[in-house]
C-alpha cells in the first residue's frame, strides 16, 4: 500500500524520520544551521515577493526566455519554496499561496493544447517543450505534498483532477513517444508521473513511471536505469545531461524508497543511482561539468540537480566527503535531506571530495569504451587530463573520438566547445540549439581529434556513430606515468585511428607533460588533420607562417571548415634531428608550449571559428591544426608542456622558456619510441607497445643500449647526450 506523501517526497531519509506538516495554526521558531538557513531565508524572500505580486498565471505563448516560459518557471519554484515554508513554518500565508497558484492552473491547465512556440521537440501545454513540462509538475508535486493534508477536499479534488492529474496523463498515455524513451526528456517524464501517482495514490500512474506504458518493463525509470547509466554511474550522454537528468533519477529513487522501501532502490543495479552522483562529483574541474557533447561551459555543482543529488546521496550513505562539496556549492534545498546535511557541515563533519585518477567505463555494458580522468594530485582544480574515449552520446554526442581536454589551476587549457546555444535567450532562436550546433560545435573539426579527408567521423550520422563503441585498449590511473590507449575502427571507412596520450611527471618540473601519440591507417592518399583548440595568448612560435591576415581565407566549404578563418599557413622552421615545431601560448598566469614531431611534410594551420556566421552565434576562439596530404596512414606526435608564471601585479615573468628542447619520434618494431629531451641534456624515453596486454614483454634498442619493459607503456631516462 503506497503511503503519504505530505513529506516524503521531499525527503531522502528514512521513512521513520518522517513528521507530519505542522498544523495551520503553528508558528515554529526553530533555528537553523547557517547553510540551510540562508536557504529558508532566501525563498521567504521568492515567496513574499510571489505573495505581493498575486497570482499570475498566464497563457503559454512563448518560447524558451519568454515572459509567459520564465513566469511559468517560476511558479513552480514558488510552488516548491512555499510549499517546504508552509512545513517548517506552519504560515498558512505560504499554503493559501501555493493552494491558490495551483488552483488557477487546475482553471488553465484543461483548456490547454499543443504549445503554440513549439518547434523540433515534443510539444508541452505550458512549455514549448514537454520536458518542461515535467520539470514543472517534479517540483510542483514536491510542493503541493506539504499543503495538501491542509487543504479542504473541495480544494483538493480540484487541484489533483484539474492540474496534477490531467499533467501526470499527458505526461504518461498522452506523450508515448516521450516517455517510452531512453533519454533523458523521459527520465524527467517517468520522476512526474511516478511522483504525482505516489501522491495521488494512483498505483496505475506509478506502474507505468516505473515499468513503461504497457508496465512490461521495457521503458519505464528502471529500465532508464538499467540504459542510461554504465556500470561505474556514467551517463550516456555525457556529464553535462548527467547533471541535467540527475534531479529526477534522485528524487523520484527517494519517493520509492519512502513508499516501497522493498524495492531497495538505492541498491539497484549495484547501487547505480548513488555511483551517478560520485560519478557526476567526479567529471567536474574546480566544480565546473566537463563540456563535452551539447553542453553549456558554465554549468557547475552549484545548480539545482546537484543541490538535490548532493543532499539525498550524503541522506542515504552518510559520506561525509559529500558535506564538503555541500560546502563549495554553499547552498542546499529546502528538504529534511538538506537540513540533516547542513546540520552536519555546521558541525564540521566534513572530509575532502577523493578526487582521483578513474577510468568511467560507458555503455550500459560498459563496453562502449570510456571517460579517462587523469589526474596527478587529489584536489578539484589541479591538473586534469580527460580523455574521451566514450560512445556517441545519442542525439547530444558529437563526432569527436578519440578527443582529449585539458584543465589545471588557470582553467581550460586544451578546450572543447561544447554546445551552439544560449540557453533560453530568446533572441538567439527562443534559447534553442543553433543551426552552428550541427554544423560546427558537434563536427569533428572542432574538437581534438583526427579528421580525415574533412570529413565528420560516422559522417556526421550519430545513430552509425552509436553503433560503433571504442575501445578502451588499455590505462593505468597512479604513478609518474599515468595513461589512457584507446582505438576506432569505422569512424572513416578503411581507416584506423589509435590514440595513446600520457600525463608524466618529472622531477623537477611544476607540472606534468601530456605526451599524444595518434596513428591513422588507411588504404589510398588521404588527408589527415589533427587539431589543437587552446585558450590563451599566442606569445611565440618557430612555425613559419605565411600571414592571412588582410585577406583571412575560410579553411573549407562544410563539416565545420567553412567556420574557420585562416590565419596563417606554415612548416616547420627547424627540422633537424630530435627538433620538433613548437606553438607557446599563455593562459591565465602560466605559459603553455605545444611540441610537435608531426609527419614529414606536414604544414601547420592557424586559424579561429567565426566564419560565414551571419548572426554572430560562435564564439571566436583559437585552432592550430596539424595537416599531411595525400598518404595511406600518418602518426602524429605531440606534447604539451605547461611552464613558467606570469604575475600581472608584481610585473615578473618566470620560466617564459619552454624548458622542452626536444621531441624525437620513432617507430621501434611493434612500438612507437619518443624521446624527450629536457634543457641541460637531460633525456626521457617513452615507449608505447602495440600489444598492450599486462603481461606481454617488450624491449627496444635506444642508442645502442637495449631497454625492455612488460605491459603496453615503458619509460626510461637516459643519460645526457648518450646511452644511460
Amino acid at each position: 500500500m503506497m503511503r503519504s506523501l505530505a513529506l516524503l517526497l521531499a525527503a531522502a531519509v528514512p521513512a521513520t524520520a518522517a513528521v507530519a506538516a505542522p498544523p495551520p495554526s503553528a508558528e515554529h521558531t526553530r533555528s537553523y544551521a547557517p547553510l540551510f538557513a540562508a536557504e529558508v531565508e532566501a525563498a521567504k524572500r521568492d515567496v513574499e515577493a510571489s505573495i505581493r505580486a498575486g497570482i499570475n498565471v498566464p497563457v503559454p505563448k512563448d518560447p524558451g526566455g519568454g515572459f509567459t516560459h520564465e513566469q511559468h518557471k517560476r511558479n513552480y519554484r514558488i510552488i516548491f519554496e512555499g510549499g517546504q515554508l508552509y512545513r517548517l513554518t506552519g504560515d498558512v500565508r505560504y499554503r493559501d499561496h501555493v493552494r491558490d497558484l495551483l488552483l488557477a492552473y487546475a482553471k488553465l491547465y484543461p483548456t490547454l493544447g499543443p504549445h503554440p512556440a513549439a518547434a523540433n521537440q515534443a510539444a508541452g501545454r505550458l512549455f514549448w517543450q514537454s520536458l518542461n513540462d515535467s520539470v514543472f509538475l517534479v517540483n510542483a508535486v514536491q510542493g503541493y505534498a506539504q499543503i495538501r493534508d491542509a487543504l479542504t477536499p473541495a480544494e483538493r479534488a480540484r487541484i489533483d483532477d484539474g492540474a496534477i492529474r490531467p499533467m501526470a496523463k499527458f505526461l504518461s498515455d498522452g506523450s508515448p513517444e516521450v516517455i517510452g524513451r531512453i533519454h533523458n526528456h523521459a527520465t524527467w517524464a517517468c520522476a512526474g508521473v511516478g511522483l504525482a501517482g505516489y501522491l495521488l495514490g494512483d498505483r496505475d500512474l506509478v506502474d507505468k513511471a516505473l515499468l513503461g506504458l504497457d508496465k512490461s518493463g521495457k521503458t519505464g525509470f528502471l529500465r532508464q536505469l538499467d540504459l542510461l547509466f554504465s556500470p561505474d554511474g556514467y551517463y550516456a550522454e555525457g556529464p553535462y545531461y548527467q547533471r541535467y537528468a540527475l534531479m529526477p533519477f534522485v528524487v523520484f529513487a527517494a519517493a520509492i524508497d519512502a513508499n516501497e522501501p522493498q524495492r531497495k532502490i538505492f541498491d539497484y543495479r549495484g547501487g547505480i543511482v548513488l555511483k551517478a552522483v560520485r560519478t557526476a562529483i567526479d567529471v567536474t574541474h574546480d566544480g565546473y561539468f566537463l563540456p563535452i557533447n551539447d553542453a553549456m561551459p558554465d554549468k557547475s555543482l552549484r545548480t539545482d540537480e546537484l543541490y538535490h543529488a548532493v543532499a539525498i546521496a550524503y541522506a542515504a550513505t552518510r559520506d561525509p566527503a559529500f558535506l564538503s562539496i555541500a560546502e563549495g556549492q554553499g547552498h542546499t534545498v529546502l528538504t529534511p535531506a538538506g537540513e540533516a546535511l547542513a546540520a552536519d557541515v555546521a558541525a564540521g563533519k566534513a572530509r575532502p571530495w577523493p578526487f582521483a585518477s578513474r577510468l568511467l567505463s560507458d555503455g550500459p555494458d560498459g563496453k562502449g569504451g570510456a571517460l579517462v580522468l587523469l589526474r596527478d594530485r587529489p584536489t578539484a582544480t589541479g591538473p586534469l587530463l580527460v580523455v574521451k574515449n566514450t560512445v556517441q552520446g545519442m542525439g547530444h554526442g558529437h563526432f569527436d573520438r578519440l578527443n582529449w581536454l585539458y584543465y589545471d589551476e588557470t582553467g581550460a587549457v586544451v578546450t572543447d566547445y561544447g554546445a551552439a546555444r544560449f540557453l533560453n535567450v530568446e533572441a538567439k532562436r527562443g534559447g534553442r540549439y543553433l543551426p552552428e550546433n550541427d554544423s560546427w560545435a558537434s563536427a569533428t573539426v572542432a574538437h581534438n581529434t583526427l579528421v580525415v579527408d574533412e570529413q565528420s567521423h560516422f559522417a556526421g550520422d550519430w545513430k552509425v556513430g552509436e553503433k560503433v563503441p571504442t575501445q578502451q585498449l588499455a590505462s593505468r590511473l597512479d604513478g609518474p606515468t599515468r595513461y589512457s590507449i584507446a582505438a576506432i575502427n569505422g569512424a572513416y571507412k578503411g581507416v584506423a585511428i589509435r590514440r595513446a596520450l600520457l600525463l608524466l611527471d618529472i622531477d623537477g618540473l611544476g607540472n606534468p607533460l601530456i605526451l599524444d601519440i595518434l596513428r591513422g591507417t588507411g588504404g589510398g592518399r588521404h588527408r589527415f588533420d589533427l587539431p589543437l583548440h587552446f585558450s590563451g595568448q599566442i606569445i611565440d612560435s618557430d612555425i613559419v607562417f605565411d600571414r592571412k591576415l588582410a585577406e583571412r581565407p575560410v579553411l573549407g566549404t562544410a563539416n565545420g571548415y567553412q567556420h574557420l578563418w585562416v590565419d596563417g599557413v606554415g612548416s616547420a622552421a627547424d627540422k633537424a634531428a630530435g627538433k620538433a615545431a613548437r606553438l607557446t601560448f599563455m593562459q591565465g598566469n602560466r605559459f603553455y608550449s605545444y611540441h610537435m614531431a608531426p609527419p614529414a611534410g606536414a604544414r601547420f594551420i592557424l586559424a579561429e571559428s567565426g566564419a560565414n556566421d551571419p548572426e554572430f552565434n560562435l564564439r571566436r576562439q583559437p585552432v592550430l591544426i596539424q595537416r599531411i596530404d595525400g598518404t595511406d596512414s600518418a602518426t602524429f606526435v605531440s606534447l604539451l608542456e605547461p611552464h613558467g608564471s606570469y604575475d600581472a601585479s608584481a610585473e615578473t615573468v618566470v620560466g617564459s622558456r619552454a624548458r622542452v628542447v626536444g621531441l624525437d619520434h620513432r617507430r621501434l618494431g611493434d612500438a612507437d619510441l619518443v624521446v624527450i629531451t629536457l634543457a641541460g641534456g637531460r633525456r626521457l624515453a617513452v615507449a608505447v607497445a602495440d600489444n598492450v596486454a599486462a603481461d606481454a614483454p617488450h624491449s627496444v634498442a635506444i642508442d645502442g643500449t637495449a631497454h625492455s619493459w612488460t605491459g603496453a607503456v615503458g619509460r626510461f631516462d637516459l643519460a645526457k647526450g648518450g646511452a644511460k
